[in-house]
């Protein structure tokens, strides 16, 4: 059977990002990317509805060793799909990629210190076994199969399409179409004002608000420093700025939320106008943050509403119609299409099976180590990025943490590093792995995440600069997690 140092699980911008850090801080580890699909991209490759861009800056969203260079820096996913191939091709990342290779189970054995990974090849439909000393999860946390989406009573009676954004047809034809897409989240966001330059008219169709806040697509002041200094330089110093502005806005949010309220609102009324009913479409019923915000480039949802060719409509849906959907207060919005841009739906690790000397493990019932470990789990680190910044910058960490683990093992001459509580961790409050964030996707899925605690190093922190020092700086010998021959 074949046997790797590191096998590395999915190839979108976490995974190329981790075989990156390996090419550069583990130079002779053999290792191998397992990508379901046949592209590099992930995320950036799988979404193709209209308009589909980051809803992060990508001075924060790219990776800390490759400067961002285009122009935008809310970019579209064409762009960001480039950006991931053409950092894996400069890194010599591609060739390590096996494509339609799906992780199905994966076997920890203490007598080898070996993971053995069980792995469908949907090309060929046969299954393969690789096995590894180290595995790094990087596969996202959505499933790919399938969104969310609520049953719809009279779903069946829509004379019209109902399109799910996560399978867009390429031919789907929306000119002059009246188009109706039920969401409000960043997915919505983007679809309406994008499909509104060709349907007749679009409706978006929201159970409730969230908070939306414009800023310009390109910022001016990274396109300066790129014209003065190095584009290293020039990409650092900008990276450092949105780092800080994203820091100080979230945590604004804690500490004043409803000054930040005031604030957001205040700005979408400017954009749409005093009479426009801000209250009912635009007002969540929660504070700033306590679910992710919506970042719109160039005011371009606003604009749109205020030209006529988008409509919002907040009320909950009664049921579809022939000829499109009625709400419960009696509104009935007509459509030829009906997007459901209506959520994701989470999976833990990416749905494989894991299990230790032939037992289950159950994810619930552990303990997080840094957001990345997990504990009594050996030779296993999950990449998860941030729910109030953007994902890269946690990804970067989680690498770089990753590659100080492989190499201090190797100095040590160790095969082995697992967390234990110790016996004052025992008494800890088990809190949810994400914590003060109320969005349904998250909440959905959360009593099958593992548990943290109160205190470091069993905290799965939103904090960047917490990370930092607890991740990039603190020795790894902390008596939690333990090495072994």
């Amino acid at each position: 059977m074949e046997s790797l140092d590191v096998v590395i699980v999915g190839a979108g911008l976490s995974g190329i990002g981790a075989a990156c850090h390996l090419e550069d801080h583990c130079p002779g580890k053999t290792y191998t990317l397992l990508e379901g699909r046949d592209a590099i991209g992930g995320t950036w490759d799988l979404f193709r509805y209209p308009g589909i861009r980051s809803d992060s800056d990508m001075h924060t969203l790219g990776f800390s060793f490759k400067p961002w260079k285009e122009r935008k820096s809310i970019a579209d996913g064409t762009s960001i799909r480039e950006y991931v191939n053409e950092t894996a091709d400069e890194y010599g990342v591609r060739d390590h990629i096996r494509f339609q290779h799906s992780l199905k189970s994966a076997a920890w054995s203490s007598e080898d210190k070996q993971w053995t990974l069980e792995i469908m090849r949907k090309d060929t439909n046969e299954t393969i076994h690789v096995q590894c000393n180290f595995l790094m999860m990087c596969s996202g946390y959505y499933n790919y199969e399938h969104g969310y989406r609520p049953a719809f009573e009279g779903a069946d009676d829509f004379e019209g399409q109902i399109i799910d954004p996560q399978f867009w047809p390429e031919d789907l034809d929306y000119t002059k179409k009246r188009v109706a897409v039920i969401g409000s989240g960043a997915t919505a966001m983007t679809i309406v004002p994008n499909m509104a330059e060709d349907a007749e008219h679009v409706t978006m169709v929201q159970r409730s608000p969230t908070y939306v806040v414009s800023r310009p697509a390109v910022d001016q002041i990274a396109v300066f420093l790129r014209k003065i200094m190095p584009e290293k330089w020039a990409y650092a110093i900008t990276r450092f700025k949105n780092v800080q502005f994203q820091r100080l806005a979230y945590n604004r949010t804690r500490t004043k939320p409803e000054k930040v309220k005031e604030m957001l609102l205040g700005m979408v009324r400017t954009e749409l106008g005093p009479d426009y009913d801000i209250e009912k479409h635009f007002t969540p019923s929660y504070n700033p943050w306590d679910q992710r915000l919506c970042l719109i480039p160039d005011s371009d949802l606003f604009k749109q509403i205020s030209a006529g060719t988008v409509s919002v409509v907040t009320d909950h849906i009664d049921t579809f119609t022939k000829s499109g959907i009625r709400m419960q207060g009696g509104e009935e919005v007509e459509a030829d299409i009906i997007v459901t841009a209506t959520g994701l739906e989470l999976k833990v690790l990416g749905g494989v099976e894991f299990t230790k000397d032939g037992e289950k493990i159950d994810f619930a019932q552990t303990w997080s180590y840094k957001g990345m470990l997990y504990s009594d789990v050996p030779n296993l680190i999950q990449t998860f990025g941030y729910i109030n910044a953007s994902w890269t910058l946690r990804a970067d960490l989680t690498s770089e943490y990753a590659c100080r683990l492989l190499n201090h093992m190797d100095a040590t001459n160790t095969k082995v590093c697992v967390p234990h509580l110790r016996e004052d961790d025992m008494d800890m409050p088990a809190r949810p792995w994400i914590d003060d964030f109320s969005s349904g996707y998250m909440q959905r899925t959360m009593h099958l995440m593992p548990r943290q605690g109160d205190h470091a190093p069993w905290m799965n922190t939103q904090n960047y600069a917490a990370d930092k020092k607890m991740i990039r700086k603190a020795p790894l010998e902390d008596g939690r997690i333990s090495f072994e021959s």
